[in-house]
């Protein structure tokens, strides 16, 4: 539990201050040793937090001993930035070390030229795949999907399916549902890992599967996805085409980053900013808020007037005058709670 813990609270105050310093003070070598030791959201998180001309600064020293998992980690903001200081090499060899939809959400906001040279430096094989996810539209289930599963044939025993994933070199690490599929490619159902292993190795694995598993079609939208995740209580779940024929799986880590973005979204929409402002510059920032703003603005002037022409009677009766901001303070106070509520009501669909 303490190393848990210890994880939590690797990207402290203070060591984003040495960091900074150690950039300011042109001392690479100690830059990397800060860095050294932390995981992939650690280094993401030091990227995220210091200023653009220290985050070029910190990538340029980086360069290979910049974790592949952290980019995935980034904002979209600080990400386009990070790939700006990496030439297409050795965004390449970033790309090799991720599964494949995580290459493909690092590869998508590059121009089509820069893709294409990017893609040019990845074997053919890793390099299909990645262009199979790029294929799919952005916040998509077939752009969450990654193609490394266990898919066995229905004609299988149980000793068959275990022999097969140990000599098998190319599945996944992580393992918890055996994808079953007949003839023709169609999923049939899926078999929980530690149910297969405690059945008998000459039972038919068929005769084990689950066919009521859910699934989602490839071009499903994000939120649906979450949606099916959260009211099932899915580790994992198998993404099909419209012919029923296995495509992929979604692991439960890449949803609950969807849940994380989708709630982000509902909630600046709701408060008016339209998209994550939060690591850009002063000037789009300001071009983010301003129509809103002026909108705000707008309603506080037709506010006003309507108040002025009231103006004789405020005169007269000056308690109204009081009660003005008590009026202004409830609706503000109603107008959040109703904000709370609605983004709540649409995460939970």
């Amino acid at each position: 539990m303490s190393s848990e813990i210890d994880h939590l609270d690797e990207v402290t105050p203070d060591l984003v201050r040495r960091v900074e310093a150690a950039l300011a003070e042109n001392r690479p070598e100690d830059t990397r040793g800060l860095l050294a030791n932390l995981s992939a959201t650690g280094q993401a998180s030091i990227l995220e937090q210091i200023s653009e001309a220290e985050r070029d600064k910190l990538v340029g020293i980086l360069k290979g001993d910049l974790d592949p998992e952290a980019l995935t980690e980034l904002d979209e903001e600080v990400l386009e930035d990070v790939l700006d200081q990496l030439d297409s090499k050795e965004i390449a060899a970033a790309a090799r070390e991720l599964e494949a939809d995580d290459a493909a959400t690092i590869l998508e906001d590059l121009s089509e030229d820069e893709r294409q040279e990017v893609l040019a430096e990845i074997p053919a094989a890793e390099r299909a795949d990645i262009e199979r996810a790029l294929a799919y539209p952005e916040d998509t289930a077939g752009r969450l999907m990654q193609r490394s599963l266990v898919k066995v044939a229905d004609s299988w025993t149980v000793g068959q399916v275990i022999d097969y994933c140990r000599e098998a070199t190319d599945l996944p690490d992580d393992v918890y549902d055996i994808f079953v599929v007949d003839e023709t490619g169609r999923l049939r159902g899926s078999v929980p890992l530690g149910r297969m292993l405690r059945t008998k190795r000459p039972v038919p694995i068929v005769d084990i599967v689950d066919p009521d598993i859910p699934s989602l079609p490839a071009m499903a939208d994000q939120a649906e996805v979450a949606h099916v995740f959260r009211d099932k209580n899915l580790v994992s779940c198998p993404v099909v085409d419209d012919d029923g024929r296995l495509q992929g799986v979604i692991m439960v880590d890449d949803v609950v980053d969807v849940i994380d973005e989708e709630a982000e979204e509902d909630l600046l929409k709701m408060g008016g900013v339209g998209s994550d402002d939060m690591h850009a510059d002063t000037v789009t920032t300001a071009r983010l808020r301003a129509p809103w703003l002026l909108v705000n603005v707008a309603t506080a002037l037709v506010a006003s007037f309507v108040i002025s022409q009231f103006e004789d009677t405020i005169e007269k009766i000056v308690i109204l005058a009081a009660l003005m901001p008590i009026v202004a303070s409830m609706g503000g106070n109603a107008g959040i709670q109703t904000v709370t509520v609605t983004v709540r009501a649409l995460a939970m669909g």
